[in-house]
């Protein structure tokens, strides 16, 4: 019992690590001065961390719209991670072309760096 706690509890703070990088690297995507107009934040769920776009909105009236990038999925039985892409019926799909990793940073880099439209337009 308490190795298989001990296993949980490393995998919680894992996760926690692991999304709080992602939190970071989504903030660093738009410089802070330009905050009140654009924000890149991770949504964190128990599953996924969705990379999304945030917009105020245009007539300065309502809610700010929250745009998805990507989505990242961590699988327990394989200890990766995987990106995932939102289709335009707002359906995610796993990404080909970037293969599951541990490394959740050739993830992010990935996303950020490829130039695949499918992630910024």
């Amino acid at each position: 019992m308490l190795r298989s706690l001990d296993g949980r509890l490393a995998l919680w703070h894992f996760r926690r690590l692991t999304c709080t990088r992602i939190r970071v690297w989504a903030r660093e995507r738009v410089p802070g001065h330009l905050w009140d107009q654009l924000k890149v934040e991770a949504d964190v769920s128990d599953r996924d961390v969705d990379i999304v776009e945030v917009r105020p909105p245009w007539d300065g009236v309502g809610e700010h719209t929250r745009f998805p990038i990507a989505r990242l999925r961590y699988r327990q039985s394989t200890g990766r991670w995987a990106i995932y892409w939102r289709d335009r019926n707002l359906k995610f799909h796993e990404y080909q072309r970037k293969r599951a990793t541990t490394n959740i940073q050739a993830l992010l880099d990935h996303i950020e760096t490829s130039d695949d439209p499918i992630f910024w337009g």
